[in-house]
């Protein structure tokens, strides 16, 4: 694709700022650049104007529909489209779109989950237009981002805390920026840029494992012989059906306005990587949306499924979304970039102490804002951070911290040339610090990388929780500042206090090492290993004060949010587990019975022949399975029995505990022998796809 193409195609099909200016009288276009700039209500008129406007270029883009796009807390988006068409004198129509079906939408709230906000027969719900997100055309229809709520106002979605954050974000750090003399800046936006991992299988695999259908991993599954040792796939050559993938993909996403910049191919065999350049968080986290939504459509034209499961197979690296955090203002300064000498520049170490401050502080809440069931089965595997947050800062900046702390001026190195030794190629400036690909939440330069989400998830969860708590950290810091009589000292004190408070949550090391694991338990670091362990802090008095001090989210909608994500956790597990019995019955078992039974017959059928031969391979096989299936029996049925208990818990938690420490532990006791049985049948009788049919089913 020729570069002229992809300008005139990116953002082709979306309602963006240029059409607005096009298309829009001068005072409405103001008027919505001033709901998007500064958060001014639009007034009704012009919202007329962009109603129309808008119904007139979506038709041109051969749009017949519209719907408010919306991101309930099913982890999903939702839909629901209606046409253009109003009737219109006798048996004629006409295509309208008003300002009102613009602005508000109506949904069922009572179908979508509201942990107890809402009672079943409290139906009504609403959706609203979200100006700072484009609308875009999508399969003949507009779509319109929009925020979801309940008839009493309650947030009911992920958009709403992430917009709420932003407004909070914004607030405070313009009294910090105000502090520093500058009056210009208008309006502090976080940016994000989600690196996004997935898999490609052939869709022919795929849809002969059933747990890959219903759970979106394997449940079951012996190691290959062959996994990522080799690491040969890493960044290697991109097969041609994946490419073409690829480009088809790309195509689409820049259609839509998504900045999709970055493909290569990822550790794990079938494994590959998307990244955008940044964007606003509101932006970027509903482009995020788009992008996964387009992965799984475009692979099916191609034949391929793609998988986005944070585990989809045991014995290979899962899948991230490493959400690259940084903080922009409307002048185009990054507030994290520190420059060429960041121990003396004030302003970066005051905002680099107040997110060091809020990891610190804040912990749980990091932990709680990755927690799913499938990023469990992630978190602390070799591809991916522990359950421990810290934060890697790099050798430059501990060292001018360190000196900070001791009150010693900091002696700057000087940057050094990395030379590879052959005549031929360049010396290459070095960077300050290596990497640390083990870190929670690693200092990448001029922004932060928060590498524990998982691929499935939505990014506005971990970004509106990181905007709030750095939010709070910066309203106090301007408390102090406002209120000093040596701005100066105050500011250098500040600065070192909370360096000596909070450098605990520093660690530069190998976060996978069990050395760290008992390092960070005496600095008194949380653990939170599972779901189960992290989701009740939510409601924990410091948490639920910052949300209601920033108004991102009221005490009734953390408990809401508690309980959906407990009730979410609990519903995976007991699908995978119903899912494990009907894999074991209907074609584990079989296949070992039609194994055992195809050894016996070869044995009768030497005997009977009357063949003088010792027969240890066949006799060997049989015993050693005849032993596994008994185990497989007898694990079967307690997982049988424990997936029958009528009832797991008196409440939620008590639910989700039960299916983490009996269901979990039943269905990994399960495909341990039933892993073993599959090592030992011929390939002919197995009942499902192999990992190495699944991982190299992509083969050109």
């Amino acid at each position: 694709m020729a570069d002229s193409t992809i300008t005139e195609i990116f953002g082709s099909m979306v309602f963006n700022d240029k059409v607005m200016k096009d298309r829009l009288p001068a005072n409405a276009y103001e008027a919505v650049r001033r709901a998007i700039d500064d958060g001014t209500p639009l007034d009704a008129s012009y919202a007329k104007c962009v109603a129309t406007a808008m119904k007139d270029w979506a038709i041109e883009k051969g749009a017949t529909h519209f719907t408010h796009w919306f991101q309930p807390m099913t982890g999903i988006t939702a839909e629901k489209h209606d046409s253009f068409l109003e009737p219109f004198g006798k048996g004629e129509v006409i295509l309208k779109f008003s300002e009102k079906s613009l602005v508000k939408g109506e949904s069922d709230a009572s179908s979508f989950p509201s942990g107890g906000l809402r009672a079943t027969f409290e139906a009504r719900g609403y959706t609203a237009w979200d100006p700072t997100s484009y609308a875009f055309v999508k399969d003949g229809s507009l779509y319109i981002p929009t925020a979801f709520c309940s008839y009493g106002g309650e947030a009911l979605d992920k958009k709403t805390p992430l917009l709420r954050s932003m407004e909070a974000f914004n607030k405070q750090a313009l009294r910090i920026l105000k502090l520093f003399g500058k009056d210009n800046v208008k309006r502090v936006t976080p940016t994000v840029g989600a690196e996004q991992e997935y898999f490609l299988i052939d869709k022919s695999v795929y849809e002969k494992r059933l747990d890959l259908v219903h759970c979106g991993r394997t449940l079951f599954g012996a190691r290959p012989s062959k996994g990522q040792e080799l690491e040969d796939h890493y960044y290697g050559a991109i097969k041609s059906r994946v490419s073409a993938y690829m480009k088809e993909l790309d195509t689409e996403l820049w259609k839509l306005g998504v900045y999709a910049k970055t493909k290569h191919n990822e550790v794990a065999p079938g494994q590959h990587e998307l990244a955008p350049v940044y964007t606003s968080t509101n932006t970027s986290s509903d482009q995020n949306q788009l992008t996964m939504e387009l992965m799984k459509s475009v692979a099916n034209k191609h034949g391929l499924v793609c998988l986005l499961h944070e585990k989809p197979f045991e014995s290979v690296s899962g899948s991230g979304k490493h959400n690259n955090w940084s903080i922009s203002t409307d002048l185009g300064e990054n507030l994290l970039e520190p420059g060429d000498t960041p121990q003396d520049n004030a302003q970066f170490l005051l905002f680099l102490t107040a997110v060091i401050k809020a990891v610190d502080e804040y912990q749980d809440l990091l932990r709680i804002s990755v927690a799913g069931a499938g990023n469990d089965h992630r978190l602390g595997a070799s591809e991916a951070p522990p359950a421990i947050i810290s934060i890697y800062l790099g050798d430059e900046l501990d060292g001018i911290l360190s000196a900070i702390e001791k009150g010693d001026k900091y002696s700057a190195k000087a940057k050094s040339l990395l030379k590879i030794g052959v005549s031929v190629l360049p010396n290459i400036p070095k960077d300050s610090t290596d990497r640390n690909r083990t870190s929670p939440f690693a200092f990448t330069g001029n922004k932060f990388e928060f590498r524990m989400v998982g691929s499935s998830q939505n990014i506005a969860c971990p970004n509106f929780i990181i905007n709030t708590i750095v939010a709070e950290e910066l309203s106090q810091f301007a408390d102090v500042l406002e209120n000093a009589k040596d701005f100066n000292q105050t500011l250098n004190n500040l600065i070192r206090d909370t360096i000596i408070k909070h450098k605990r949550i520093v660690f530069s090391g190998n976060n996978y090492s069990e050395e760290w694991e008992a390092e960070a338990k005496r600095r008194g670091l949380l653990n939170l290993k599972s779901t189960v362990d992290a989701l009740p802090h939510f409601g924990d008095e410091k948490n639920v004060k910052v949300f209601e001090k920033h108004k991102v989210l009221s005490a009734n909608e953390i408990k809401s949010r508690t309980e959906i994500l407990l009730e979410n956790y609990s519903n995976i597990i007991h699908i995978e587990a119903l899912t494990s019995i009907d894999m074991a019955r209907k074609e584990i078992a079989p296949s070992i019975i039609a194994y055992e039974s195809f050894l016996l017959n070869e044995l009768n059928a030497k005997k009977q022949l009357g063949l003088n031969l010792s027969n240890k391979l066949e006799e060997k096989l049989v015993i050693r399975l005849a032993n596994l299936s008994e185990q497989f029996d007898e694990l079967l049925e307690k997982l049988v029995k424990d997936t029958e208990v009528t009832s797991y818990g008196a409440d939620s938690l008590e639910k989700a505990k039960y299916c983490r420490n009996v269901l979990l532990k039943d269905m990994e006791n399960l495909r341990h022998v039933a892993d073993e049985t599959e090592l030992i049948i011929g390939k002919s009788f197995l009942p499902y796809p192999s990992y190495e049919d699944i991982l190299y089913s992509v083969k050109y």
